[in-house]
């Protein structure tokens, strides 16, 4: 990682914007960091560490707030970096939460944390992430270490100088896995722990599984199992053999018993069916014999069955002629009443009589007058007669309303004429003062109002001005990045044609060699022209070669090359940005965009009255045009007043001649559909009364002929009287009842007699009563022996067949668990070694350490290279796979560290160096660790190093030659950094960055 600029606003003790160039400082690889106590040396370096890492170390961390109190409290605190890792250029750019004033009231109020990760592609910043969190993984991710060991290999904190050093195994052991990414051996163990874990758990599921199955197998057999046997499963097989067996053998012995068992059992069984039979027989005689006598008993209740069917029988035909007589006699008497009814209702219409009784029905009475239904049709014709001739005058009885409706609508409407009339001319009269009131405001708006076209072009002129103010900014910010590259160009191009100058003189210098080079035997000399060259000229091995001059010259002329497209860039840059600034006309964006919007608004005030005049002059046309509408709408109502009048006239006269003739017509009647209905309800009430009369007659006619024929009927089935046929009658359930009931008794007495007459029943009853009670102990003892015989053969073949399924199943599980117990075996020993607890580890070192020892030895190595030159060849660090005293964790073998004091030969512990040698044995290492992260391919490149005080340790002669080692950094490209206020440093480091304090807060000046 390396480090290119730093800006912090409002930061620490940093009032103000302050900025560090990195690049110019760390261009000589060594800078010095200096400043009075207290001026904020150490806030640079925190301020790096905040912008990569959101955070400060040591106790800073633990402020509550990084705002600086010098600032004004309205300017956000914010840190910018610039730094190249891994071929990435990246800036961040960050914000920690911070209090400002509120913009309303008092107090103030917490903006939260930001942050702004992008990185610089072809030519532009690309964002990356605004996120915190994403952006804490990110950097974390890509340098390969935190904050903490960040610290320790990079930027080394005021006090905590040589903590690594001096630092335990485990917490040097983090350090490193997290610097070279050797995190995956860490995995590796773990993964061969858990996996070692998981295939012991397969190994013991597997076990014990075969141990189940031997102890149900020892049960299923009774018998215990074999001593020790978790150690030896496999001695489970031939005592599983031998149980099975014993018991197959013990089952096919117990086959003839049981035979035996179940034949006695068998004859029990039928001696007890036979007894029972004989029982039954028996039993089933002396019922039938009972109920024999009982049916015998019951012989006149089966003759009455038959008589009361023969009744029955023939009551069937005449019980139905009876009851259609009485119906008859039913209907005769609703008839009657029916009649006396309408008769006594048209009383008064024809002058009817009181209806003759049911016995005198009939036509015409004895002295041939016409019968009371004739008289009463003849009063019903007269009044159907009126009403035809009534209906005739009907129509002109709806003329008549049709009439005295048109004339009460024709009023309406002229009514309503009239009122349209008064509103009309109401309206009339006030629209030519209206008209006049828009004419004069017309007028007055097109007096106000001016030319569109002159508000549009200052609109447009206005947001030229506007888009130029806002290129201002852009143009002046490139502008001033393209200053700094024509800087660069410059420069490069300078130091390109010094290199340039540098190797043609060196090679003038080496003229000689190199002519002497071409130089053959017998060849003349292109100098002097001689054949003979007694001493030819020698020259340096590293002369430079005219392919070198060439080269330099290349690079010379492209760097030249490159500053004239600088040149020329800025030139174009800075002509662009005063035609914009020229074009803007003096205005910034904020007051380009006041004018914008001031010239918008003119316009939109421009385009307001021009609507309104419009809108004002259609109003003027539509008064014109309702005026027109209204006067000729006034001559239509006239001439409809006088229409409807007329009109209404005509019709009133016809109305009058109709009602006259009609009031002729409807006598006493309210009107002549009235007549005409009451006429129709006399009719229709004569005509029911002669209807009743003729179904009177009709009735007392059907009565006589049903009795007659009902009479016949009775006598013919001999039968005295109605009532012993309505005795007699039965439904046909209840004769279907009484047959099933006789058939059932003749049923049940023959089946009886066919009991007694049964020759095995017959023997039975002779035969003497069987003791079943004995023949079903007998049965139940035989049972039982022989259940007692087939259950113990049951069970000691299903404990064969149990015992060989359990043996096959015990070697099946033993097959089985033998490839599992082989893994766990296999994997348990790897998961050891590598862990350092297997006695074949004799270092007991985990492989993570191992791996992480191989580094720390090429770290040591580079380590001392320099720590020979700093100590004056006395002290070394030396790597050991020992642990520290009291270190009792796996993880703290072969990460040691001694120290070799030459001249005393003895190995020292680190934490008995001295103040000054702590820090050159300390210093050493670290450079030693960013030498060999830069070179391994999966750690992290570390292009520039922080070392934070320290030097005030120091003597005179140790300080030079620890300086000399640090200077020889920049052969790899390094810069490194000196943060100390040893004032003999400004002196020898020409590179420095001054920290200035004062009461407003501290500024930063680079010098060199």
């Amino acid at each position: 990682m390396r480090l290119h600029r730093l800006t912090v606003q409002a930061f620490g003790p940093f009032a103000g914007a302050e900025e560090v160039d990195f690049d110019r400082l760390g261009a000589a690889g060594l800078f010095l960091v200096h400043g009075p106590t207290g001026a904020g040396k150490t806030s640079v370096l925190d301020a790096v560490c905040f912008a990569l890492y959101g955070g400060v170390p040591g106790v800073r961390g633990a402020a509550r707030s990084l705002q600086s109190t010098h600032a004004p409290p309205d300017l956000r605190p914010e840190v910018a970096l610039e730094f190249t890792v891994r071929g990435r250029r990246l800036r961040i750019t960050r914000s920690p939460a911070w209090r400002r004033p509120k913009k309303r009231g008092s107090g103030t109020t917490e903006e939260k944390a930001k942050v702004a990760v992008a990185e610089h592609t072809d030519g532009t910043w690309r964002p990356i992430t605004l996120r915190p969190d994403e952006a804490g993984q990110f950097v974390s991710d890509l340098l390969g270490v935190n904050l903490k060991q960040f610290c320790q290999v990079v930027l080394l904190p005021q006090g905590e100088f040589a903590r690594f050093l001096r630092a335990p195994a485990r917490e040097r052991r983090d350090s490193l896995e997290q610097i070279f990414g050797t995190g995956v051996f860490t995995d590796v163990e773990k993964w061969l722990a858990e996996h070692s874990a998981a295939l012991g758990r397969a190994a013991g599921r597997a076990e014990t599984s075969v141990l189940n199955t031997a102890r149900l197998l020892a049960e299923v057999a009774r018998s215990p199992l074999p001593e020790a046997v978790e150690d030896d499963l496999d001695s489970l097989v031939p005592w599983a053999a031998e149980l099975a067996c014993a018991t197959a053998a013990d089952a096919r012995d117990a086959a003839p018993l049981v035979t035996g068992a179940a034949a006695a059992r068998d004859r029990a069984r039928t001696a007890l069916e036979q007894g029972r039979s004989v029982l039954e027989r028996r039993r089933r005689r002396a019922a039938a014999a009972a109920r024999e006598a009982e049916l015998t008993a019951r012989a006149a209740e089966r003759a009455a069955w038959d008589a009361e069917l023969a009744a029955a029988e023939r009551a069937a035909p005449v019980a139905p002629l009876l009851r259609a007589a009485g119906n008859r006699r039913v209907e005769l008497e609703k008839a009657e009443l029916a009649a006396a009814e309408l008769t006594s209702l048209a009383g008064g219409l024809a002058d009817a009589p009181a209806p003759r009784p049911a016995a005198d029905p009939g036509g015409e009475s004895a002295s041939g007058l016409p019968s009371d239904a004739d008289r009463l049709r003849t009063a019903e014709r007269g009044r159907r007669d009126e009403i035809a001739r009534l209906k005739h005058l009907l129509d002109d009885a709806e003329r008549l309303t049709a009439l005295r409706t048109e004339v009460r609508g024709l009023d309406e409407r002229l009514a309503g004429a009239r009122r349209d009339r008064e509103k009309l001319a109401a309206r009339t009269a006030v629209l030519p003062g209206r008209r006049a009131e828009l004419t004069a405001g017309l007028d007055e708006l097109r007096a106000r109002t001016g030319p569109r076209e002159a508000a549009v072009e200052a609109l447009e002129a206005a947001r030229r001005r506007q888009r130029a103010a806002a290129d201002t900014d852009g143009l002046a910010a490139d502008l001033a990045e393209a200053v700094q590259r024509r800087i660069a160009a410059v420069d490069a191009a300078q130091a390109a044609r010094d290199a340039l100058l540098d190797l043609r003189r060196l090679r003038i210098e080496g003229m000689a060699a190199e002519l002497a080079a071409e130089l053959g035997a017998g060849a003349p000399c292109p100098v002097c022209g001689s054949v003979e060259h007694p001493a030819p000229a020698e020259g340096e091995p590293s002369r430079p070669s005219p392919e070198d001059e060439e080269r330099a010259q290349a690079r010379s002329d492209a760097a030249a090359r490159r500053r004239t497209e600088a040149e020329r860039l800025e030139s174009s840059l800075t002509e662009r940005l005063a035609a914009a600034r020229e074009l803007a006309g003096g205005l910034d964006a904020q007051a380009a965009e006041e004018q914008v919007r001031a010239r918008r608004t003119a316009l939109d005030e421009l385009d307001a009255a021009a609507a309104q005049i419009a809108r004002t002059a259609e109003r003027i046309a539509e008064l014109d045009t309702e005026l027109e509408r209204a006067r000729a709408e006034e001559s239509r109502l006239e001439r409809e007043l006088a229409e409807l009048a007329e009109r209404r006239a005509a019709r009133a006269a016809e109305a009058d001649r109709i009602a006259a003739r009609l009031d002729a017509a409807r006598g006493d009647d309210p009107d002549l559909p009235a007549r005409v209905a009451r006429l129709e309800e006399e009719a229709g009430l004569l005509h029911s009364a002669a209807e009743a009369l003729d179904r009177r007659t009709a009735a007392a006619g059907e009565l006589r002929d049903a009795e007659a024929e009902a009479r016949r009927a009775r006598e013919e089935a001999g039968f005295p009287d109605a009532a012993a046929v309505r005795a007699a009658e039965r439904t046909e359930a209840e004769r279907r009842a009484v047959r099933e009931r006789a058939r059932g008794y003749d049923d049940e007495l023959a089946a009886v007699r066919a009991v007694l007459a049964d020759p095995a029943t017959a023997e039975a009853w002779a035969a003497p009563e069987p003791d079943t009670a004995a023949l079903q102990a007998a049965l139940e003892a035989a049972e039982a022996a022989a259940g007692h015989a087939a259950a113990w053969q049951d069970r000691l073949e299903r404990r064969a067949r149990d015992l060989a399924d359990l043996r096959a199943e015990l070697d099946r599980r033993l097959a089985d668990s033998r490839p599992a117990r082989e893994r766990h075996r296999v994997a348990d020993g790897l998961a050891r070694l590598a862990a350092g607890t297997s006695p074949a580890n004799r270092e007991s070192v985990p492989l993570s350490s191992y791996v992480l020892a191989a580094r720390l030895e090429l770290v040591v190595a580079a380590a001392n290279d320099r720590l020979a030159s700093m100590s004056g060849r006395r002290y070394e660090l030396r790597h050991t796979v020992d642990k520290a005293a009291g270190d009792r964790s796996r993880s703290g073998g072969g990460l040691g560290l001694r120290v070799i004091d030459a001249w005393t030969g003895q190995e020292r512990d680190p934490a008995t160096l001295s103040g000054g040698e702590t820090f050159i044995a300390s210093l050493a290492l670290a450079l030693g660790l960013a030498d060999v992260a830069s070179e391994e391919s999966g750690g992290t490149d570390i292009g520039t190093l922080f070392i934070d005080e320290g030097f005030g340790t120091l003597d005179e002669e140790t300080l030079e030659e620890v300086l000399d080692v640090l200077d020889r950094l920049r052969d790899g490209g390094r810069a490194v950094g000196v943060v100390s206020h040893v004032a003999d440093l400004r002196s020898r480091i020409p590179a420095r960055l001054r920290v200035l304090k004062s009461p407003s807060g501290s500024r930063l000046e680079q010098v060199g």
